[in-house]
């Protein structure tokens, strides 16, 4: 998923050079979201991991 966010950023980078405001003003949004999914994917992993060593 931090692959795909990472994609939709470069893909709005190079779009927002090239003057394609639409499509880079898409891109972007879409790899906050998948970023920050992934930030709270990771969170819960990382609590499920604590509470099932103890």
């Amino acid at each position: 998923m931090l692959y795909y966010s990472l994609v939709f950023l470069i893909v709005a980078l190079v779009a927002g050079v090239l003057g394609f405001g639409g499509i880079a003003g898409a891109a972007a949004g879409i790899a906050k979201i998948l970023f920050f999914v992934f930030l709270v994917l990771l969170v819960l992993s990382v609590i499920a991991g604590r509470f099932r060593k103890v």
